[in-house]
């Protein structure tokens, strides 16, 4: 099961979400060494985790956090939009079926086959999400690390600019058009996962 959870909630309310924010501060900043905000010294949080986000989150039965990534529409601040605009050869698509994924994080403690299992199953859940709320298409910002394994998941998937050298990674936006063939597309490609979208506690509403 991957839960869905609408909207931020600071530190301390709900574990699902302070898990997931623990891992992003061990692979975002202990890892990677990215220069973002960390809160209380655990917390990967920026400006974009706020009220208009969504999470999904595969996590074990005690809480553990496996892997997760934050949607954000792109009518809103995003990151795309805000800060790499410059990423894209035109504006960067924005519009109501247009949303962003970002900060795809997996947990550092999963085995490399068990990294692959959460991977699909956030890609999958992310698509079922996209065809529950009428998303049509998906931007993202990828350094090096992702680019390779989002263009090759089977979905359509294109560029939206020629990658640039950024922190010493090369890093490119992408759009990936979502369509009921997507679930097919991804299964032909080896990297569907069989799982059950749910709703979990949720902040704020998101509408139908």
């Amino acid at each position: 099961m991957i839960q869905y959870y609408t909207g931020h909630a600071r530190p301390g309310v709900l574990p699902a979400l302070d898990n997931m924010h623990r891992d992003r501060k061990r692979v975002f900043v202990d890892m990677r060494k990215w220069n973002v905000p960390v809160i209380d010294g655990q917390y990967e949080i920026d400006q974009f985790d706020s009220e208009h986000a969504v999470y999904l989150i595969s996590a074990g039965d005690n809480g553990e956090h496996f892997g997760s990534i934050r949607l954000l529409p792109t009518e809103r601040p995003h990151l795309l939009g805000s800060i790499f605009p410059h990423l894209c050869g035109g504006p960067p698509p924005a519009g109501p079926g247009i949303w962003e994924i970002t900060r795809g994080c997996l947990s550092p403690r999963l085995r490399a086959t068990e990294r692959l299992r959460v991977r699909n199953r956030l890609t999958t859940a992310a698509v079922q999400f996209a065809l529950l709320f009428d998303i049509d298409r998906f931007v993202c910002v990828a350094d090096s690390a992702w680019l390779t394994q989002i263009l090759t998941l089977g979905w359509s998937c294109e560029p939206l600019g020629d990658p640039i050298l950024i922190d010493g990674a090369m890093t490119g936006a992408l759009q990936i058009h979502i369509s009921g063939r997507t679930i097919d597309q991804l299964r032909d490609a080896g990297n569907y996962a069989s799982v059950r979208l749910q709703l979990g506690d949720t902040v704020s509403p998101i509408a139908a």
